[in-house]
């Protein structure tokens, strides 16, 4: 059974609509290498279109350049991709992508079950991610948190719907400010004011 795995940078304010100006100033090792971990060892990435588009705009042009990153943009090239768009019969033009064959929901649920498979990551792709954290299908959302407000771009949770609890598993501070932070599905809890009152009279005895 597959891990899947979504992986985005956001801004303080829930912005996940990469700026360069407030993105790349903080993009140093220590957040490659946590990049490099998200990536390593998936047996498939799905990607929107637009994200797709991105990807595809960029990586093969670096991959044939040789330079520092010729090896990642030749794994990301090397590894299957999936990409959702309605535009299912033209060529994607980048070697190992292929159109996702039916509702996202149903792809990633068989994905998740498929035995020879261990890793799915999602990368960026914002409303891909809503869709799979609404489906209860994300493991592992993974967050680079960058020490900024964005103030203008698409969040990632939007004012529709109910709470979205999550569980922290792990959490890292970069030199940066950046804060690598992983998150499980959680559950609310049915805890009120009189428990955070006792809670805080509790804090207060111990000083």
């Amino acid at each position: 059974m597959a891990t899947v795995i979504s992986s985005l940078f956001i801004a303080l304010d829930g912005v996940v609509e990469i700026d360069p100006a407030w993105h790349f100033p903080y993009y140093d090792e220590h957040m490659g290498a946590a990049v490099t971990e998200d990536y390593a060892g998936t047996d498939v990435i799905v990607l929107g279109r637009v994200t797709y588009d991105s990807f595809a705009g960029a990586w093969p042009d670096r991959e044939a350049a040789g330079e520092a990153d010729a090896d990642f943009a030749r794994q990301l090239g090397d590894t299957r991709k999936l990409v959702v768009t309605r535009d299912r019969g033209r060529d994607l033009g980048w070697r190992n992508a292929q159109a996702l064959d039916g509702e996202l929901v149903d792809v990633v649920t068989r994905l998740k079950a498929d035995p020879r498979l261990s890793k799915v990551l999602v990368a960026g792709s914002t409303s891909v991610v809503r869709q799979l954290l609404d489906a209860r299908l994300v493991d592992e959302l993974r967050l680079l948190v960058h020490p900024v407000a964005a103030r203008a771009g698409e969040r990632l949770f939007t004012e529709a719907g109910s709470p979205y609890p999550l569980r922290l598993l792990r959490s890292e501070a970069f030199p940066t400010g950046v804060l690598r932070l992983v998150y499980a599905p959680g559950e609310l809890g049915d805890a009120g004011y009189a428990e955070a009152r006792e809670n805080l009279a509790r804090a207060r005895a111990a000083d």
